[in-house]
């Protein structure tokens, strides 16, 4: 099975080469990665055409954003599957991409672990999101898989569509609410870290992103599940998370699992 990974980028010169070397060390290598970016002023195209161009497509031109950019790469993948791998995230060893095909042979859909680090030379773990497989109610109890480890088969992208480009950091959350919640596409759990996803993300970097987000995707909720102005996942959502930050380094994968109750 071919997989494809997409990568936004926008002058993303400090991270990008932990993201490219993490790609090219897969043991999978039935794979390709589509680099779009947003027509960088630093150094990130010179590192990007720095590697053999044989699993690296590289697209840059102006965009209206990370959204637009994945929306790009949605229509130019070649794979038969498709996941977003960010300009400063890695996966997290050699085998994710194998462990990722394994679960899609059996799935149209599998999500996974992810820890949130530090930096990616330290890999000082700050927070760890732990899958759990989808509740009867799926996203109207506050559940969600971490988008970084979210891969689908091509049928599945086919379906969903783009990302929607009015909602500015939760578009993700949207787009995989539709691929789970709207079409009864079969899903998975990898059970095993498959990303490391650095801090400071569009949805993650301070307080008030996640506020945004989490308004956001109420209004995804409202649009295809039909919530109301409020909603319990408005509520539940966030307190997931709570148990992400308890979660202390060396705890084995049960006792994480535990704290997390979920």
């Amino acid at each position: 099975m071919k997989i494809s990974i997409l990568t936004v980028c926008w002058n993303s010169a400090a991270t990008i080469r932990h993201t490219i070397d993490s790609f090219l060390a897969q043991d999978h290598g039935d794979k390709e990665l589509v680099v779009i970016d947003g027509n960088s002023s630093d150094e990130t195209l010179p590192i990007v055409r720095s590697y053999p161009p044989d699993q690296i497509r590289l697209i840059s031109e102006p965009d209206s954003g990370m959204y637009d950019a994945l929306n790009k790469g949605l229509r130019l993948y070649t794979g038969d599957a498709v996941g977003v791998l960010n300009s400063d995230d890695c996966f997290h060893d050699r085998t994710a991409l194998r462990r990722i095909s394994a679960g899609l042979e059996t799935a149209d859909i599998v999500h996974g672990d992810l820890d949130f680090v530090e930096d990616h030379l330290s890999k000082r773990v700050v927070r760890r999101w732990r899958a759990a497989a989808r509740p009867a109610k799926g996203f109207r109890t506050g559940w969600m898989p971490a988008h970084p480890t979210f891969y689908v088969r091509r049928k599945v992208a086919d379906a969903v569509g783009a990302f929607d480009l009015s909602l500015k950091v939760a578009s993700d959350y949207d787009w995989m609410l539709r691929a789970v919640e709207l079409h009864g596409f079969s899903s998975v759990v990898v059970d095993c870290v498959l990303v490391d996803m650095m801090v400071g993300g569009a949805s993650t970097k301070n307080f008030r992103s996640h506020i945004e987000h989490n308004i956001e995707a109420l209004q995804s909720r409202r649009r295809w599940l039909g919530s109301g102005l409020i909603d319990y996942a408005l509520v539940a959502k966030p307190a997931r998370k709570i148990g992400q930050f308890l979660t202390k380094r060396g705890q084995s994968k049960s006792q994480a699992r535990a704290s997390l109750r979920i």
